[in-house]
């Protein structure tokens, strides 16, 4: 009896421990899963959950506020992630807060991260969905080093066969780096090239000479027409006149033209004697009896000073003439 007394006080002390310890599991359990607080839900999409699952924490500036609710695929790059939120933290999150996804750790469960977005927005309500941001998986950034690393290799090999075909004196870098006589060669070039910029030098350093004489001398043709103002002025008024007496002449010349034109087409006294042969004889015959009457004209007179009757008046004359001539002398 005694026995079966304490197998049964064993046996209810076994129970209301486990009923205890029962009851205290549920109760942190629904603490972590948010089961005896209020809450409101939110949601954000997703292209990548990147292994997050029901259950995971939601966090807010680094602090736990809530838990996934549920996940569900939209379509074939989106899904959609709803977040049991703690009712209390409501007035901290605004619209335009931005949901990511991180890990609790470097190899802990996958959680969800709330940040606060930039600017002044009003606070969330329950059923809002907020922005979400796909930051850069693990896998993603060993896929990218893998493929780095490969890049690297084969790069690498083809550096070692470049530079054994420079070792062995193959292409123009081999030839130019074992050719003695190329190297010196290449060596006199470039001493050429020093001494021809030397020169090149030189005389740019004498043109800058002589430009700054031109510029500050006047005593020079050039340097007075380059800083005299007066003279460029007169040589400016010259140059005017010069090409107001060029296009004068020109007009001048082309009326010359005209009138010599009008004499070669016209019917005028010049055209008439230049073309009318007949009319140049009768001119010339007449010249000819004008010069044989002169002739007559002048015997006639000599003629007349040696007749008696005229002899005494031409003698009168005479002595005229000689009294003037003395008068004049006087």
């Amino acid at each position: 009896m005694k026995n079966t007394n304490s197998q049964k006080l064993r046996l209810g002390s076994f129970v209301l421990i486990g009923t205890i310890l029962f009851i205290i599991g549920v109760y942190l359990i629904g603490q972590r899963q948010n089961m005896f607080k209020k809450t409101f839900t939110i949601s954000t999409y997703f292209q990548n959950v990147n292994g997050l699952q029901k259950g995971n924490n939601v966090r807010y500036s680094g602090i736990n506020i809530g838990t996934v609710k549920d996940i569900g695929m939209i379509n074939d790059s989106t899904i959609k992630v709803d977040m049991a939120i703690q009712e209390k933290i409501i007035s901290h999150i605004k619209k335009n807060s931005i949901a990511t996804i991180g890990s609790d750790g470097l190899v802990g469960n996958m959680i969800v991260n709330i940040v606060p977005g930039k600017g002044i927005s009003e606070a969330i309500e329950n059923n809002d969905i907020i922005e979400s941001y796909s930051k850069i998986g693990t896998d993603d950034i060993l896929n990218t080093l893998n493929t780095s690393t490969e890049n690297a290799a084969i790069l690498t090999s083809d550096l070692l066969k470049i530079t054994n075909s420079i070792a062995k004196g193959k292409g123009t870098i081999g030839v130019l780096l074992n050719d003695t006589i190329m190297a010196q060669d290449l060596k006199q070039s470039i001493n050429n090239l020093k001494t021809a910029s030397y020169g090149a030098s030189n005389t740019i350093a004498k043109l800058n000479a002589i430009v700054s004489s031109v510029e500050t001398d006047d005593n020079t043709v050039l340097g007075m027409l380059l800083n005299d103002s007066i003279s460029g002025k007169k040589l400016k008024t010259i140059v005017t006149n010069l090409e107001t007496s060029s296009i004068e002449i020109e007009a001048l010349l082309n009326n010359i033209n005209t009138v010599v034109d009008d004499f070669k087409s016209g019917e005028g006294a010049y055209n008439y004697i230049v073309k009318d042969t007949s009319l140049v004889n009768s001119l010339k015959s007449t010249l000819n009896n004008i010069n044989e009457g002169t002739d007559k004209f002048n015997q006639n007179m000599e003629a007349l000073k040696h007749n008696f009757l005229t002899r005494g008046y031409f003698r009168k004359l005479e002595r005229q003439e000689k009294k003037k001539a003395e008068k004049k002398k006087n």
